[in-house]
């Protein structure tokens, strides 16, 4: 974990010492912070290669577990997944960070694919006055939906449902909370929001994407923006960070297109 130091966070709401990664840039500050989110099956390890695009921006970054992956290998499947303890982990990272680092409070980034996109949309609603800008990948939306995508037993539906405690029609609320296009009003508060989605995506249906900025929209939001791009199940996270910059005031780097 070199030049990452781990952080136990206590969760606001029941106590628990949840870890978090942590790099901070060499320097005084106060520095941008990219709070950015692991993958569905993953936990804060997942996106450690991001550390050198934090590096060529001198950004700080944090990268939270949030209750672990949403696997049913998972003891703490319940509280991962959108749960409110999982969402309410993230705010909490980000606050201690602000509390206790030299970051701008102005600059605080969000960042998530595929799961962590799903997250990401969920934190972005839980604290739309938390985040400078929001961007995901090809997002999960509405849990119950792609539960269906898959099929009982098959695919990722097995963990979906340890995660919500059965099967969508034994437990729809639970579905329902922890699907980000049930919180849409939130999302239109969200400062800037970028959602991506490429059009080939064969584990998450761009659909989900089309049908949430439909419904956004609609609700005519300061700064929403979403991309059908000619890619797959991809998210390039160096692209996100190129945008991040920009908003910052610097030059946003168009030539280091890489898919992570």
């Amino acid at each position: 974990m070199t030049d990452f130091v781990e952080l136990k966070i206590r969760s606001s709401l029941d106590g628990s010492a949840e870890p978090s990664l942590f790099f901070l840039p060499d320097g005084n500050g106060p520095f941008p912070l990219v709070v950015s989110l692991h993958t569905w099956s993953f936990n804060r390890f997942n996106l450690k290669a991001q550390l050198d695009y934090a590096k060529k921006r001198n950004f700080a970054l944090l990268l939270p577990e949030f209750r672990g992956p949403n696997l049913n290998t998972n003891p703490r499947a319940r509280e991962a997944c959108g749960s409110a303890l999982a969402r309410q982990d993230i705010a909490d990272a980000a606050e201690f960070a602000l509390k206790n680092y030299p970051v701008r409070p102005d600059m605080v980034f969000l960042l998530g694919g595929s799961g962590g996109a799903h997250m990401g949309l969920l934190a972005a609603a839980l604290r739309p006055d938390l985040w400078r800008a929001v961007e995901v990948w090809c997002p999960i939306t509405d849990v119950a939906e792609w539960h269906r995508y898959y099929g009982s037993g098959n695919g990722y539906a097995p963990h979906m449902e340890a995660c919500c405690g059965g099967l969508p029609s034994e437990c729809p609320d639970e579905y329902a909370v922890r699907s980000p296009i049930r919180y849409l009003d939130d999302l239109a508060r969200v400062r800037y929001l970028s959602v991506k989605h490429g059009r080939y995506d064969k584990s998450v249906p761009y659909v989900h994407t089309l049908k949430l900025a439909a419904a956004l929209d609609a609700l005519k939001p300061e700064a929403f923006f979403f991309e059908i791009f000619d890619g797959g199940h991809d998210s390039i996270y160096v692209e996100s960070f190129a945008l991040f910059e920009s908003i910052c005031g610097g030059r946003s780097k168009k030539t280091d297109r890489i898919t992570s």
